[in-house]
């Protein structure tokens, strides 16, 4: 195959799942600018809890990444049994992980008071954050299944039930935020139901599709416990936990930056939270198609062939930068426009703005660690990305945002500068194990 190929392959496998990450971000865009347009409290009440439940969300997504490359691998031997009581393994491992996360969670409500958050904002953060919280398991069990369904590279079937969430979030946004079409005018509490509704239906969905599809008959016997050998739950938790923990320290370092926003004023939390939601934008394209290098890379891996593990990288590289290049764009000459759409005041709206320029310039290095995290993923050596994410996000990360917004008394554009910092680096290192972990190393005999 040639890199033009390879380039076809990558946007093949992941337009599906870009269609469902750019719903995705609709809904985000819908639900902040209803949101923001209610009262800039609320809009800042949901910056707030948005950004701590990201650590946790993104904690058991990652969790469920780890699935990709084990059954990718076993996709390529095509052993469809043993890939469903993998399935059903990996399934059990996941509610215990996302129970876990929902309990620590629990304990952080308890302490809210103690975050240095307005003291305005408590009674509409804390209601919030306990709608936000019952949607931590649903969201755990439905990317189980998603993962199962991408790394067979069946990538449309999960959007397709993404897509219909997010049509009756955006519906439910509309009727019990401002109280449309008969529903009570419930504000933020609103859009914390019509989300939960949405999370709690796409599990019930894909678990549906997986039951009665023709075709995958192995699958089920596999999962029912009737056939097929399952991937040990050791090998399972000690691929998953590296990359949910790596995801989490990375969302973790923008969770605890939204903190820190927090610290400046309630308008520079409102404004922290529009750029997220517009940077946000980047960030799904890029890992859209960061998701379908993984499985491509896991595919080679199943047939032991380190060359093509590195052209699926360099080419899903190549894809992802381009797609940065166009977000770039995008954010240079409409960011005032999509930044205007989300609130109504001109403090905080004009805030966001200035902080366009530290917003591309990240936009490559969330390009390039997203595209290697995820090709090291596909590889199945992911202990690395446990001590990368560790130095960049967090012992590199956190302090350069305190330094850059608070020593160097740049405020919230020093904050957003700062993830450039870890980002790069992350980028960085990711890329050298990537390279060292497809190294072909020639038997003596050979």
């Amino acid at each position: 195959m040639t890199y033009l190929a390879y380039y076809k392959e990558i946007i093949k496998l992941g337009l599906p799942i870009l269609v469902g990450q750019l719903g995705m971000i609709a809904v985000g865009f819908a639900d902040n600018i209803m949101v923001g347009n209610y009262s800039t409290d609320a809009l800042a009440s949901a910056s707030f809890v948005n950004n701590v439940f990201n650590i946790a969300l993104m904690l058991c997504l990652g969790f469920t990444y780890g699935l990709t490359p084990l059954i990718g691998a076993l996709y390529a031997s095509k052993r469809q049994e043993d890939i469903g009581a993998t399935l059903r393994r990996g399934l059990k491992i996941n509610l215990i992980f996302s129970l876990a996360v929902t309990a620590a969670m629990f304990v952080l409500y308890l302490n809210l008071d103690r975050l240095g958050q307005p003291k305005e904002l408590l009674p509409m953060i804390r209601t919030y954050y306990l709608i936000y919280l019952a949607g931590v398991v649903p969201v755990a069990v439905f990317n189980v299944f998603a993962q199962w369904s991408y790394a067979l590279r069946g990538t449309t079937m999960p959007m397709v039930i993404i897509m219909i969430a997010n049509c009756i979030n955006v519906l439910g946004n509309y009727m019990l935020i401002s109280g449309h079409l008969g529903a009570p005018e419930l504000g933020l509490t609103g859009a914390g139901l019509s989300t939960l509704l949405a999370r709690v239906l796409c599990p019930i969905a894909i678990i549906a599709v997986f039951a009665f599809r023709r075709g995958w008959e192995g699958y089920r016997r596999g999962f029912m416990g009737r056939g097929g050998v399952s991937i040990e739950g050791r090998r399972i938790f000690r691929t998953s936990l590296p990359v949910g923990l790596q995801m989490s320290m990375e969302t973790g370092s923008f969770s605890i930056a939204c903190v820190m926003a927090g610290w400046l004023g309630k308008i520079e939390l409102g404004a922290f939270q529009i750029l997220l939601i517009v940077g946000t934008l980047g960030f799904c394209i890029y890992y859209s198609m960061g998701t379908s290098v993984s499985v491509m890379v896991a595919n080679a891996a199943g047939k032991g062939d380190h060359v093509l593990m590195r052209r699926i990288g360099w080419a899903g590289y190549m894809v992802i930068l381009s797609f940065a290049a166009v977000s770039s764009i995008i954010f240079i000459i409409f960011g005032k426009d999509l930044i205007g759409l989300f609130s109504d005041d001109e403090a905080v709206t004009t805030l966001a703005i200035a902080q366009i320029l530290p917003l591309v310039l990240y936009q490559l290095g969330d390009a390039t660690q997203i595209t290697f995290a995820n090709a090291l993923r596909g590889t199945s050596h992911v202990m690395p990305m446990l001590w990368i994410a560790f130095v960049s996000y967090l012992i590199v990360g956190i302090p350069a945002t305190y330094l850059l917004g608070f020593t160097a008394r740049l405020g919230l554009y020093g904050i957003y500068l700062s993830f450039s910092v870890s980002l790069f680096l992350a980028g960085g290192l990711f890329m050298y194990f990537f390279l060292k972990n497809t190294r072909h190393i020639p038997r003596p005999n050979s």
